[in-house]
């Protein structure tokens, strides 16, 4: 297995309390839910290197000029500072590297996924006192300053480049083939970043067959969040059977069959089958 290892399991579970905690929370922090998903990845980030990541998101912030004046304003010195001053901005071969969605890492590196520097940029950005939120593009995520009437987007993988109407029709075009949307542009929930990172993650799994522990820890990550799709129980159960864990699998199969039993009858039924599969690989 190539790093980052993940942590013993005592300190996963003890991980796994405080995202449930944060996630569940009045006001999720961002940037500590990101890095608890960090230390869930990498058993070398401990509570100093958590610590010293928040530092860093704070010191970046204190660079920032005093309140620059309207949107665009701050995003360009978003663009300066970070983009330009400290070389933060991602490039193709970033969507290879689990690194790429780790927070702590992406500060180290400077580089990372779209969603992972737009997380930089926010909590930069908010800690300076910004008009500053997440905008969930499809296929891709960028930044948002100011209200909706005002609104200036930049993309942070772009190394904060302010985004025209058109650049932003252009990108979700790009991914979907579709026109840009007014809803498109409304301020992305903490929570929904944080499964939208571990969706990522979960992808990037999916498609090394020896790192089914990345795609089970991510999965589990994602459950723990007050609001999360109840097809991911049937996804943790796959992963559990393809792990050799064949009893938890069929049960989390069975579970899953009868949560969906309601709506979808024959699914439940074909889920069930997968279930006594399950088990019979025990024989």
């Amino acid at each position: 297995m190539r790093p980052p290892y993940p942590p013993p399991p005592e300190r996963s579970a003890e991980l796994r309390r405080r995202f449930a905690e944060e996630a569940r929370s009045e006001r999720p922090d961002l940037s500590t839910l990101c890095l608890l998903v960090g230390a869930e990845a990498d058993g070398a980030l401990d509570e100093a290197g958590m610590d010293a990541a928040q530092v860093e998101l704070d010191g970046l912030a204190g660079r920032l000029p005093f309140r620059p004046g309207g949107p665009r304003s701050w995003a360009v010195a978003l663009r300066e500072l970070l983009g330009e001053r400290y070389g933060f901005r991602g490039s193709a071969a970033d969507y290879q590297r689990l690194e790429s969605s780790l927070l702590h890492q992406v500060l180290v590196r400077r580089r990372g996924l779209p969603i992972l520097l737009s997380v930089v940029w926010m909590e930069v950005a908010r800690r300076a006192g910004a008009p500053v939120y997440g905008v969930a593009l499809p296929g891709h995520f960028v930044v948002g300053f100011g209200p909706t009437e005002e609104q200036v987007l930049a993309d942070p993988f772009d190394g904060g480049r302010v985004l025209t109407g058109s650049d932003a029709q252009m990108l979700v075009a790009g991914a979907t083939g579709a026109p840009l949307q007014p809803s498109m542009l409304t301020p992305a929930d903490p929570l929904d970043v944080v499964l939208r990172i571990l969706n990522n993650i979960r992808a990037w799994a999916a498609t090394r067959p020896e790192r089914t522990d990345v795609g089970l820890w991510a999965v589990e990550l994602s459950l723990l969040l007050p609001s999360h799709p109840a097809r991911l129980r049937f996804e943790r159960a796959q992963l559990l059977v393809q792990r050799g864990d064949f009893v938890e699998g069929a049960a989390e199969l069975e579970a899953y069959a009868e949560l969906i039993s309601v709506v979808d009858e024959g699914a439940a039924e074909r889920v069930r089958g997968q279930a006594r599969a399950a088990r019979a690989m025990l024989n």
